[in-house]
């Protein structure tokens, strides 16, 4: 396995660093370092000018067919440009949940009518989406949700509630996954709608976090519709196309993710050196833990990535959620040890720090995308073969 880059591959990161920092530096030079966790709200008009900005010119959706607005690059030039747009500090995305979960289902799994409607309009943002998965009753037990959706004439009425749904009160469109099937329980019944947010029988409640953002909402379904065409593979296969989106959000970002992981520990550390707080070798220890933990987690990242290449999906795969939300966790924790007392004031208005921010965001890494209790059960099941739990899987 060899993990190193070829010359092709070095010139195009030379390319996206040339152009990311020619953009970043001129119009677009505020947004840099902005709409990361804890900070989704701010810039949000121009930040939406940039994403377009980047799907005018090609740098949106790159492995996708140019008919979709694509460059039909490859999976190492993917994992290249989101490692130089972490480390360029360039603004967290709006469009991802359209790029990296709901187009790649569509290429795979959608209809052609599917992929020539929505497609285009997620690669160039003219539309943004949001997930609609989690329930109150179904967060990690996805499979015990009760939204229904019952289909009349050429079309669907969809009754129920999602909670949890990032930028549910900026998005177009939201895919849902609904019991369609009455008398169904667990893993049958399901279908994969693709659901209009602007339209009567559609309620967006922002839910307000320690952070004073709202970017998560609950969304109320009360007789919304949308059109018959819209159910993502075969009526009541709906669970085989949810869990495929969920092996898409385990993609190339992941890489990208972590280099802003790497930008939040070097924030830290310049803090401790700033507050006199390297003297103490508990703090120089937990630092240097967390740095190799951290490269640990990249070498790890680039090993299922080489396997994905090879059509494998290693065992790489069913750990790193686990792995960086309980490492980012102490991350937060170490960010406040830093801090120390000052870590407690915040300025007029509740203006948190960036480091405040990141401690606060992180409480919830264990607990969205599959609680770590829930990961447990995925790698014991998945990746080492043991019995399911009969108490979580009934069906």
């Amino acid at each position: 396995m060899d993990l190193n880059f070829s010359a092709d591959e070095n010139a195009f990161r030379l390319e996206v660093r040339r152009f990311l920092e020619e953009q970043l530096n001129g119009r677009f030079a505020e947004l840099r370092g902005r709409g990361g966790p804890g900070d989704e709200e701010e810039l949000f008009d121009e930040r939406l000018k940039w994403e377009r900005f980047l799907g005018a010119r090609g740098w949106n959706c790159l492995s996708w067919s140019p008919e979709f607005g694509g460059r039909s690059l490859s999976l190492m030039q993917e994992v290249i440009f989101f490692e130089e747009y972490a480390r360029a500090q360039a603004p967290g995305r709006l469009g991802h949940i359209g790029e990296g979960l709901l187009g790649p289902t569509l290429i795979a799994m959608g209809s052609e009518d599917q992929r020539q409607r929505f497609l285009p309009k997620i690669s160039s943002v003219q539309e943004l989406w949001c997930q609609g998965y989690s329930e109150p009753g179904a967060g990690s037990d996805l499979a015990g949700i009760r939204t229904r959706a019952e289909r009349q004439g050429d079309e669907w009425v969809i009754t129920g509630q999602k909670v949890w749904t990032s930028l549910a009160h900026r998005s177009d469109w939201c895919f849902v996954l609904a019991r369609s099937e009455p008398g169904s329980t667990r893993h049958q019944g399901l279908s994969y709608l693709l659901v209009p947010l602007d339209q009567p029988g559609v309620e967006i409640r922002p839910i307000v976090q320690p952070t004073g953002e709202g970017d998560f909402n609950e969304v109320f379904f009360d007789g919304a519709r949308t059109d018959a065409r819209w159910v993502v593979g075969e009526p009541g296969d709906g669970w085989r196309v949810a869990m495929a989106t969920l092996a898409f959000e385990r993609g190339t970002s992941t890489l990208a993710q972590q280099l802003n992981f790497t930008n939040e520990w070097l924030q830290i550390a310049a803090a401790a050196r700033a507050r006199g707080m390297l003297k103490h070798q508990q703090i120089r220890h937990r630092l240097t833990q967390s740095r190799m933990e951290l490269l640990a987690m990249r070498w790890s990242t680039l090993r299922m990535l080489s396997g994905m290449l090879e059509g494998q999906l290693s065992p790489e795969a069913y750990t790193l959620k686990l792995y960086w939300a309980s490492w980012h966790r102490r991350l937060g924790e170490l960010a406040m040890e830093v801090l120390g007392s000052a870590g407690d004031l915040v300025g007029e208005e509740y203006d948190l720090s960036s480091l405040q921010r990141l401690f606060l965001f992180s409480r919830a890494d264990t607990i969205y995308a599959g609680s770590n209790q829930i990961q447990r059960s995925v790698i014991a099941e998945r990746a080492l073969g043991l019995p399911k739990d009969p108490w979580r899987d009934r069906s």
